[in-house]
């Protein structure tokens, strides 16, 4: 039974709880952490590790994608991003990082960013872009919203993408317009796709389970890395907390494993994950594999050279996030140290994948599926 509480006469809330509010407890039987397995599959492709990118140029590059999936992750390129409008995206960045560090007026920099993205999207560049990752041998994700899903998905199908992600703050299996044009029909889009597609975000468990009942292999849970975002509270009041939200689409998933007998949707968070103990946490509460931002932003491989901000920073008329330094541009760790190590660092910043481990070995665990089971504490 949902916990409701009282906020006033005639209105109740739901309890809901963030991962910070919660903890895993380990069993009775521990074992190596060489013993532990964080492979996971998502249709015909396996990674080696349960991590996507965040979708935005400050962390992908079709360079850094490359470099994270020989890592064992999943880089994410955004198809409507900078490496889709201009041909010289690093010094285009350079531009939004100075501004960012000598710029008094903190939406100057985001002011940069929706200039250069109002360039139109050259096809050609994001082809491109597209084959570069495809020819270096890992597997090529790319991010479109869901307005620009039909128009730009041919031109990603012929450069060889082969995880399409139908990504935006908020999604939905059905989306109402007066509008004369028809909007995108998931269910219909998806069933006449080659390729998988991953899907989101969401934040409860109907919108969840209505996602997966259109075809997609994965659904996305949550409203993005805050670490920079300002989705919730201060632009649009809308969030809901990542514990509650992985638990309740990981229900959802289950539910529809029953329904369909037998098809396994994968459950990926997204929000609130800046730690490695924040992934193991993610884990635990039932995803099979979250997305990252600002941790992958602190390599020395990130395009953003130390800043950090969520891909809605640049929409243009209605920015959710703001440019914020992880990591001073000099000295930055290798994105292999950030993910496997080895490391000094004694707050969960590094070697994430390595404390996965840990804590699935901890617990007793010997892969990501048997670790969802783990026992979890609730803080009150």
């Amino acid at each position: 039974m949902r916990d409701l509480v009282d906020i006033g006469m005639g209105r109740t809330a739901r309890r809901t709880f963030e991962l910070s509010d919660i903890n895993i407890v380990p069993s009775r039987r521990t074992r190596s952490s060489k013993e532990v397995s964080t492979t996971w599959q998502l249709d015909a492709y396996r990674f080696d590790t349960p991590i996507l990118s965040h979708p935005t140029d400050a962390l992908m590059s079709p360079q850094s994608a490359i470099e994270l999936g020989r890592l064992g992750g999943l880089g994410v390129l955004n198809g409507e991003g900078l490496w889709a409008r201009h041909r010289d995206v690093e010094d285009k960045i350079a531009q939004v990082v100075e501004i960012a560090e000598n710029d008094i007026d903190p939406s100057a920099a985001v002011r940069k960013l929706q200039e250069l993205h109002a360039a139109p999207i050259d096809r050609d560049l994001l082809g491109l872009a597209v084959k570069t990752i495809r020819d270096a041998g890992v597997t090529t994700a790319v991010r479109v919203s869901p307005q620009n899903a039909a128009e730009l998905t041919p031109v990603l199908v012929a450069a060889g993408v082969e995880l399409l992600v139908i990504h935006g703050t908020i999604i939905s299996a059905e989306h109402v317009s007066q509008e004369d044009s028809a909007p995108l029909n998931l269910k219909t889009f998806i069933a006449e796709l080659d390729v998988p597609v991953i899907a989101g975000g969401v934040h409860d468990h109907r919108t969840a389970l209505h996602l997966m009942r259109t075809g997609a292999a994965a659904v996305i849970v949550g409203y993005g890395s805050t670490m920079g975002s300002t989705t919730t509270g201060e632009v649009l009041g809308i969030g809901v907390p990542m514990a509650t939200a992985i638990a309740d689409a990981a229900a959802a998933r289950r539910e529809y494993l029953d329904e369909t007998g037998g098809r396994y949707v994968h459950v990926i968070a997204d929000g609130d994950i800046h730690t490695s103990g924040e992934l193991a946490k993610a884990i635990a509460c039932g995803a099979d594999a979250a997305v990252l931002g600002s941790p992958l932003a602190a390599s020395a491989e990130a395009p953003g050279r130390g800043y950090y901000w969520p891909a809605a920073a640049a929409h243009p008329s209605m920015p959710r996030g703001a440019l914020l330094p992880v990591s001073s541009d000099e000295g930055r760790p290798s994105l292999e140290t950030v993910l496997h190590g080895p490391t000094d660092d004694p707050f969960g910043h590094l070697n994430i994948v390595g404390a996965l481990r840990r804590s699935m070995a901890k617990a007793g665990y010997s892969n990501l599926k048997e670790f969802q089971k783990v026992g979890l504490s609730a803080c009150d």
